[in-house]
């Protein structure tokens, strides 16, 4: 049962003093705002209508609370619970009464990852034109760039991808071989094996010549060989469960079989390594999150990132009024349009000036976006440019809108260092979207309170 409110006050929080229970400034604001109903439309179109029973969730308001301090002082959620429930300011803030239990952290993961990441879309939507109407946000004026948000993996190779896969596998077995022993018989735990040849890797790799590499090659094969040999005889072992009886072991026969398959893909793209082709598309670099990519940004301190491309848009108040997370590596000039018919829809207008890098510059780039009713582009042109278009881009509104282009690149940098989005540490596509969406409404939200302060 869906439950969206929560009674905040008992005779326990009636008793406090006024200057205990009044919150700091920024958190009142901020709460003033989250408390539109707005915020809890989207939950309630996701929740069947008329459903009246079954357990009630934990309140709506609550969950958002929670996880807008979580992304704010970048809390786990065990750290999250522990710290909220310590401190009067925050109960009030997340609407806990003073003698009330807080949830098992274990319901925040379960709550985020029911929801998924339409909902924090729409919350951000929501927070945004709630700004508008405030008359704190401005839109005549969009710059969209993009960046990378890390996905929470080591360093891939073929070698250590394929020990996470056996690691996995042997895991699961034993936990089988509890309910069903006579299932996994034949089956070796080689998992030491796998980390002695990949420490192995790390001793060759010192040398620095050309045959430290063949030797690389050499003993990432014998490790397809002990992965190949551990595949084999899980598979055997699926064959054996039977799809019926205890839930605890159906469940444990789909995560063998997930995982066998995935550990399946990962043998085939070593084997293409290790034959020489280096070059394989979809490359796979996690076991755990198989969905991150290898992106190449061009820069000098990280030549490969791994994770997701993120766009995100900005209007002249420092407001994050869109974002879009993709996976792979799509080509910037892509996303210009996209950005602008999101800014259109969000606002119902497109914006007078729009400025990019030249990695969204393109004829065809300019001639859509005039078409949909921005006034002034400023897309530097790639390339060696004629005179006339090198005085086009030597106006002076033509500049100003580079400069103001050029503060984005500020606000990535905040964005990574206070609100997370250098690294999710959600698993998965849907995971990386609920991140960066939280961390984006966190910014906005402290942004928003900021100029209502003013």
């Amino acid at each position: 049962m869906l439950k969206l409110r929560d009674e905040q006050l008992t005779i326990w929080d009636a008793i406090l003093p006024e200057s205990v229970r009044k919150l700091p400034v920024e958190l009142a604001i901020i709460d003033q705002l989250l408390d539109d109903d707005r915020f809890l439309q989207p939950f309630t179109e996701l929740h069947p209508k008329g459903k009246k029973s079954g357990r009630p969730t934990l309140a709506i308001e609550k969950y958002i609370r929670l996880m807008v301090l979580k992304h704010k002082y970048n809390l786990g959620y065990e750290s999250l619970v522990k710290e909220v429930g310590d401190s009067i300011t925050w109960r009030m803030f997340c609407r806990f009464a003073i003698d009330e239990p807080m949830p098992d952290p274990s319901t925040l993961i379960y709550a985020r990852k029911r929801y998924g990441d339409k909902i924090v879309e729409d919350i951000n939507a929501a927070l945004v034109k709630q700004c508008e109407e405030k008359a704190v946000l401005k839109t005549r004026k969009l710059r969209t760039d993009t960046t990378v948000v890390e996905s929470d993996i080591h360093h891939p190779t073929d070698a250590t991808l394929l020990q996470d896969g056996v690691k996995v596998i042997t895991r699961t077995i034993q936990k089988i071989r509890k309910i069903a022993s006579h299932t996994v018989q034949g089956f070796e735990d080689r998992t030491a094996e796998i980390k002695e040849k990949i420490l192995s890797i790390a001793k060759v790799l010192r040398r620095r010549t050309r045959e430290s590499w063949e030797e690389v090659d050499r003993i990432t094969g014998s490790v397809i060989e002990v992965a190949e040999n551990v595949v084999n005889k899980a598979q055997a072992v699926i064959e054996k469960l039977q799809d019926k009886g205890k839930a605890a072991l159906r469940q444990s026969k789909t995560k063998l079989t997930e995982a066998v398959t995935l550990t399946g893909k990962l043998l085939e793209q070593a084997k293409q390594v290790v034959s020489g082709n280096r070059i394989i598309a979809d490359r796979i670099v996690s076991f755990f999150d198989p969905e991150a990519r290898p992106i190449k940004k061009g820069k000098l301190a990280k030549g490969t990132e791994f994770g997701y491309k993120v766009r995100i848009d900005e209007t002249e108040s420092g407001f994050v009024t869109g974002y879009a997370v993709y996976e792979g590596n799509p080509s910037d000039d892509e996303l210009l349009v996209p950005a602008v018919q999101a800014h259109i829809k969000q606002f119902g207008k497109a914006p007078q000036a729009v400025a990019t890098d030249r990695g969204f510059s393109s004829k065809k780039n300019e001639t859509a976006i005039t078409e949909l009713g921005v006034k002034r582009a400023s897309l530097p042109r790639k390339g060696k440019k004629g005179i006339a278009r090198s005085e086009y881009e030597n106006e002076l509104w033509f500049k100003d809108l580079q400069r103001y282009r050029a503060a984005g690149e500020a606000k990535i940098s905040l964005l990574k260092r206070k609100y997370g989005l250098n690294r999710s540490r959600y698993r998965g596509f849907v995971g990386s979207k609920c991140w960066v969406g939280f961390g984006i409404l966190t910014h906005n939200l402290q942004r928003a309170a900021k100029m209502l302060q003013n």
